[in-house]
């Protein structure tokens, strides 16, 4: 991780395991089909309004900031996903999973449906669905997204995530949870822990909430 240079526009962008494999084809299945942006880097309690200079430096202290080059920890970086809503908009989107603490007890499923409130005027289910995260998926035996069939879906449902500790990123309108079975994943602890990071889609509204395993003795 480095900072940009921000006296001239740059475009810095990385891509997933899954686009480094298409673009090596070399066969045109490498195309861009969406994007987004945040504003992670940028503090607006900067923004000054009574800067004597007058309005044009107003946003100077913003505009000077260093930009974070782009890296591939998605539970690090654009946390702060700019969305498009509706003129007139009174209530940012909120999501609402239903539990402020996910506990589960060796071998016990949960499935969890989040819901977005103040969308489009009311409470809704996203169409698009939802991003769900987890920080150590060895905690799950079963994590899964269902009921989104987009081809990016299916890419990260399906993917196989290797290593000790690592965080896995599934899709869908409703997350689906199995805790480990596995007591040698607790050694002498009776307890395992991980975070929950869900995102709409469509609205980009974004809620993170601990995940508490415990061993059955």
């Amino acid at each position: 991780m480095g900072y940009l240079n921000n006296a001239v526009i740059t475009l810095d962008a990385i891509l997933t395991t899954k686009g480094r494999q298409l673009l090596a084809k070399n066969d045109g299945s490498f195309k861009i089909t969406q994007f987004a942006l945040a504003d992670d880097e940028i503090d607006y309690t900067l923004y000054n309004p009574t800067h004597p200079s007058g309005s044009s430096y107003y946003g100077e202290a913003i505009l000077n900031m260093p930009l974070l080059e782009a890296f591939p920890q998605e539970t690090q970086i654009m946390k702060y996903k700019l969305v498009t809503l509706p003129r007139g908009t009174a209530k940012l989107p909120i999501l609402d999973l239903g539990y402020s603490k996910i506990e589960l007890k060796q071998g016990s499923s949960l499935a969890l449906s989040p819901q977005t409130l103040n969308y489009f005027g009311g409470n809704t289910f996203e169409t698009m669905g939802y991003t769900a995260t987890i920080s150590d998926v060895r905690l799950m035996s079963t994590f899964e997204g269902i009921g989104v069939n987009t081809p990016n879906a299916q890419m990260l449902n399906t993917t196989t995530t290797l290593g000790t500790s690592v965080s896995k990123t599934v899709v869908g309108t409703t997350i689906n949870f199995r805790a480990t079975t596995v007591n040698t994943l607790f050694g002498s602890n009776t307890s395992l822990f991980a975070t929950l990071t869900v995102v709409g889609r469509d609205s980009g509204a974004r809620v993170q909430i601990p995940i508490e395993i415990t061993k059955i003795s």
